[in-house]
Order: C-alpha cells, then structure tokens, then sequence
C-alpha cells in the first residue's frame, strides 16, 4: 500500500509505516532542511532508499501546482520533478501528515499578542486536502494536537468546522464526533504524557457506511493495540550516566561541564553552568530522599528567584519520574532542558538528544546528525514511532 507523508518532518509518523512490510513510501514532503537532511540519512541507511534525496522532497507544500508537476532553479529549493514524475502512474492507497500544530496550540494561542488568528499554518490543511483532492488516496490521516478542537482562527469559526466542511467537499467522511479521535499515547506504549488527535479520512465512494466503520476503528480497532503504561525507566535507564566534573573543558568547539563518551549516538550531555548543576541536583535529591519541597509551583518559582535573582510567574523546573511517563517532549528543549531534568540527582543535567529520542519512542538506528539545537526541535515535533506504528497495524484491516 503505497502512501505519501506530507509536512513529514524528520519521520515520525512515516517511520511506523516504514516498519510495516506492506506499506511502501512514495514520497515524503517537508521544507525545513534539517529535517529533511535527517529524514534522507535515515531511509538511506536504514531502509536502503538509494533515491531519498529525490523521495523526500524539500518544498513549500503551499506551492501545490508546482509540488506536483515539479519546479526549475527556485532560490530557495533548487529544482525537482514532482511528485507526480515520483509516483509515476502508481495508485496512491494513502496520504498521511499534520501540519505545523503551534497555531493550535493552546500554549502557542497564549503567546501570541493575537490569539494566533493572522497566523498563515492555521490554514496548512487547505494545502494538504488540495493533495487529498488531487490523488484521491482511500483514506488519509490527519494528526495534530488537542488544542485544534478549540481553535478559532480568522474570522472566529472553528477551525473544525471548517476543516470538516473541506473534508467533506473533497469526497472524504471523518468521524462525526472529533473528541472520540483523541489519544492518549501512554496508552499505546509511549513513556511520555502525550495526547493528539487522529483524524482519518474515508472516501465515501469506497467504503459503504463509514461511519459505522470509523465509529468501530476509534471504539475497537485501535484499543486492541494498547498496552501497560511504559516509564522513564524503562525507556532510558540503560543509557551510560554522566556527571559533572566541577570544570569546563572544550570537546568539538563546545564548551562540556559533565564526563562523556559516544558509545551511543546523540547520547551527549549538554552544557549546564555550576548553578543550573546545584539546582537540578538539589530538586532531583528533593524526589530521591521523599521530602517533595519542591514539587508545588510557589516552591519551585521561590527556588529560581532565590538562585537567579530574578523572578517568573512560571516556574521552571520540572524533573521526570523513574516509575512514571515524563512530562511532554516539546520542540522548546531546543531552547534549554529546564523542564526536563534527570531524576538521577548524582547527574545534575537535562536529558541528552538520545534520551529525548527514547522518550519520543524512536529506534536507536535513527541517527540525528544536525546540530543539538535542530535535533531536540525536530524530536520534539514528531509524532512518536511506536504509536504510528500501532496507528499503521489498524489502519491496515480498514484499507
């Protein structure tokens, strides 16, 4: 069953696919290059994609015409085929993909001074069923956060509705009630409190009552596939310890204050300041000895203005759990791993990109070769393997 992932990322979501023997990737479109760079190695290496650079295409999927029927010396994405020289006559069985989720997102509507209405990813879907339009897949798979079920973009509709009204102009059925399409993906085997919704589409002149059948996906078909809640522990626990060595050293043009080695790959400590050292080792001894003085919120807001100075209406700290899921994995560890210490106190660090990857739920062959900063982003982003590998098992008896 041949599929095309659209807004791919680094594969995420395609990589459950991929590990089904029955579905064939077509192509996978994404237009950041670092993730693009990283998807490429991964196919070409682990699944011998001799034709990655040419399968994952880098492009503005806004372009549709031209992503397509292929473009000539474009400034900014040189030139490619298409996707329909890619495809070359084959039938597209399905199309999978979510857009860019910051616009809805509840935290990404709070940041932004206009509730992120002018924002142009809140209207990405329009892109991807133009592509659903064009191919005609038998289903397609729509993910994104819980927070598109109350956004309100433009000119204050819900964004929903009228995606359910564009679904349904281009032929295709959703599930009539969308708050049965959300998941909780510590259900399903990934160590980490994550939620998203899964919109699955059915084209209506193939599937006789599909109502009925997405009704039967969402309430039988997919709980089959769940599994007992899998920890912190159970997914980074086996990985080399580092600790800190009281100094700065230079290692590769970086500055590194904790011991190291590369037996595993992106299993690097990041750098973390004598402060930031005391504080995550004193918050995570806090948990380690069972006196919880810092797991309330004015506690922890005390903490940071006591060893900084200054002073957050948030608090900043958050340390995971041995024998719990972890906390969210975002695109934010990018920024700094303030809320995802290591609850090994002897460590005093944040997790490493592996370990960001475990939680994430990606196979150690995947190999994230951009620097730290792009990998945590692009980690952070994914849709975690081991559910769209589920995802793909039950999407399998419907098509």
């Amino acid at each position: 069953m041949n599929f095309i992932d659209i807004f791919a990322g680094c594969g995420g979501l395609s990589e459950g696919f991929e590990q089904n023997p029955n579905y064939n990737m077509l192509a996978g479109v994404e237009w950041e290059r670092p993730q693009v760079i990283n998807l490429r190695n991964h196919l070409r290496n682990n699944y011998g994609m001799e034709d990655a650079e040419e399968r994952v295409i880098r492009f503005d999927v806004q372009r549709t015409e031209d992503l397509i029927n292929g473009w000539q010396n474009d400034p900014d994405y040189d030139s490619h085929q298409g996707l329909n020289s890619l495809i070359n006559g084959q039938t597209v069985d399905l199309i999978i993909g979510g857009p860019p989720c910051q616009a809805y997102s509840i935290a990404g509507r709070i940041r932004d001074g206009n509730g992120m209405r002018d924002d142009y990813r809140n209207f990405l879907f329009e892109s991807y069923m133009r592509l659903v339009r064009y191919y005609k897949p038998r289903l397609f798979v729509f993910e994104n956060v819980p927070g598109i079920l109350s956004a309100r973009p433009g000119n204050g509709a819900l964004v929903t509705d009228l995606i359910r009204e564009e679904i349904q102009n281009s032929g295709y059925e959703i599930i009539d009630n969308l708050r049965d399409a959300q998941f909780d993906l510590t259900q399903y085997g990934v160590p980490q409190n994550r939620k998203r919704i899964i919109i699955i589409g059915l084209r209506r002149d193939l599937y006789r009552e599909p109502q009925e059948l997405l009704h039967n996906f969402y309430k039988n078909i997919m709980p089959e596939y769940q599994e007992e809640v899998r920890t912190v522990r159970d997914a980074i626990s086996d990985l080399p310890q580092f600790t800190p060595t009281g100094r700065v050293q230079r290692v590769n043009g970086r500055n590194v204050s904790h011991t190291f080695n590369f037996e595993v790959p992106n299993h690097f400590p990041r750098f973390h300041s004598e402060r930031d050292i005391q504080i995550f080792q004193t918050l995570a001894e806090d948990i380690e000895a069972g006196r919880n003085e810092y797991t309330n919120t004015e506690a922890l807001r005390d903490l940071y203005t006591r060893m900084t100075g200054r002073r957050s209406n948030v608090h900043k700290y958050h340390v995971l759990r041995w024998d719990e899921p972890s906390n969210t994995i975002p695109a934010h560890l990018y920024k700094d791993g303030l809320r995802h210490i290591h609850p090994d106190s002897s460590q005093g660090r944040s997790i490493t990109v592996r370990e960001a990857a475990r939680l994430q739920t990606f196979p150690d062959n995947y190999e994230f070769i951009s620097s730290p900063g792009d990998n945590y982003k692009m980690i952070g982003n994914a849709v975690p393997p081991r559910f769209s590998s589920k995802l793909a098992n039950a999407l399998e008896r419907l098509l």
